[in-house]
């Protein structure tokens, strides 16, 4: 595509991930000309090594969007923001819904289908599924190609930034037929019972993980597994490339020390196994470890490892997973996969709008800033859009305030950071301004009561 055709419109959007399909859903939804680039789906049947198909925003790691609480949670509160401000991703996720306790699960096809249907109905907005190699040198840009951006394009940035990208690891869960597990090992739980009333409210009954337990013995043997199983060997442009903690290969927190799992994705605490109940522990005991699974789509047929990223190759997995009491006979509708992620030292490189220093005519969104996480990219994508539409029509932006999850998250990304040490970051309370003041018990509660305030006091400008 030449850059005449996109300077014929207001607004290039480049990508049609979750960053993508928002930043275009802002900018039509306020009567501006759209063009949304994406190559999956276009000419050659291009995609990243990561995606399964064509649609817009598509999921490719777990489904689940996080924790829902606007209370005491970050995510939630950022979830909350977007709500408010009308994101289509929010929307979509919210119709798109699954019993997931107290977090935000979604059925990927209904999630993805919502998104698409919602942007292809705007009649500004036109989805051209073509692959863009180079940035254009004129008219209003959005970059939001994420993570695994194609080789020309990211040479392309590269030029332009006069620097070269950053990288780490992400990796895929495996996710296994629902009619496949063993429900006499198994059982349905929550932690703790936490989100109980969220799950009713959804259609659950309150025990929304499977839980397969494991003993001292089993465990012992798994993580072993673990550490001897044959990997995928690294590729040349992925020597001394770091992983991003949030999403570690199971083997690689396994290397940590034998009990890391066990703190960590397998831990077995709050889980009470129905099948140990005795006169001395009448509600049961916990395992010595647990291997817990998520409902993954809304017919509940599908059910995804929680934290069970991997860089086993695939026939090692099925091996080493059937050894999991429950998955003995597991049927995979996917296994797991690493896939290599890149980012921009945003910190340096782009200005408070987003914008790139060098080349202002040009924003990026979602994960390629440095953001990590699906609410994270899309919320980025949000901010994206809504300062594009304000340039395009000359109206002043008006940044939201740093006290709320939008303003901490975009703050982080274009200035807060320290540049020589910048790392993909997930939201939390650590970006917020401190209150050192409140107790900390109750602290959480305050963040995210100042943060709505604040919020309610910003929305009337960006409402147009």
């Amino acid at each position: 595509m030449n850059n005449t055709t996109a300077m014929s419109y207001d607004v290039h959007i480049i990508g049609g991930g979750l960053a993508g399909s928002e930043a275009a859903w802002q900018c039509a939804r306020r009567g501006l000309r759209v063009r949304l680039s994406e190559m999956r789906g276009g000419p050659g049947e291009e995609r990243s090594p990561a995606h399964q198909g064509d649609a817009l925003a598509e999921l490719v790691c777990s489904n689940s969007l996080r924790s829902d609480d606007s209370e005491k949670s970050a995510v939630g509160l950022l979830h909350q923001e977007m709500r408010e401000c009308g994101s289509l991703i929010m929307a979509a996720a919210d119709a798109a819904r699954v019993p997931a306790g107290s977090a935000l699960a979604v059925d990927r096809g209904v999630f993805s289908a919502r998104i698409e249907q919602a942007l292809t109905s705007q009649p500004t907005l036109t989805l051209a599924r073509e692959r863009v190699d180079t940035l254009p040198d004129a008219g209003l840009t959005i970059v939001a190609t994420g993570p695994l951006t194609a080789a020309a394009l990211a040479g392309s940035i590269g030029a332009a930034t006069g620097a070269d990208s950053l990288a780490f690891f992400d990796a895929i869960a495996p996710i296994v037929h629902r009619d496949s597990i063993n429900m006499e090992v198994a059982w349905m739980a929550s932690r703790w019972d936490k989100g109980a009333e969220a799950s009713l409210a959804m259609g659950g009954d309150g025990r929304d993980y499977i839980n397969c337990p494991m003993n001292r013995e089993q465990y012992a043997a798994f993580v072993q597994g673990l550490l001897d199983g044959e990997k995928t060997s690294f590729k040349e442009w992925e020597a001394n490339t770091p992983y991003f903690n949030g999403c570690m290969p199971i083997e690689v927190m396994a290397g940590r020390g034998v009990e890391t799992l066990r703190f960590g994705p397998m831990k077995p605490v709050g889980l009470d196994d129905p099948r140990s109940i005795s006169p001395q522990f009448p509600n049961g005991r916990w395992p010595y470890a647990v291997v817990q699974l998520r409902q993954d789509n809304k017919l509940g047929t599908l059910w995804n490892m929680v934290g069970f990223q991997t860089k086993l190759k695939h026939a090692e997995q099925v091996r080493l997973f059937r050894t999991i009491p429950g998955l003995e006979n597991a049927e995979f509708a996917r296994l797991g996969g690493l896939h290599r992620n890149t980012f921009l030292n945003s910190p340096t490189l782009l200005d408070r709008q987003l914008r790139l220093k060098s080349a202002p005519h040009i924003r990026f969104a979602g994960q390629i800033t440095g953001c990590e996480g699906y609410v994270e990219s899309a919320s980025v994508g949000l901010l994206a859009g809504m300062m594009a539409a304000a340039e395009a029509t000359g109206r002043e932006w008006q940044a939201p305030p740093r006290t709320t999850a939008l303003g901490g998250l975009l703050a982080h990304i274009t200035g807060d950071a320290e540049a020589e040490t910048y790392q993909p970051m997930n939201i939390n309370f650590g970006l917020f301004p401190p209150l050192d003041e409140v107790k900390k018990k109750i602290r959480k509660e305050a963040y995210t009561a100042r943060a709505k305030a604040d919020l309610a006091g910003w929305l009337p400008a960006i409402t147009t």
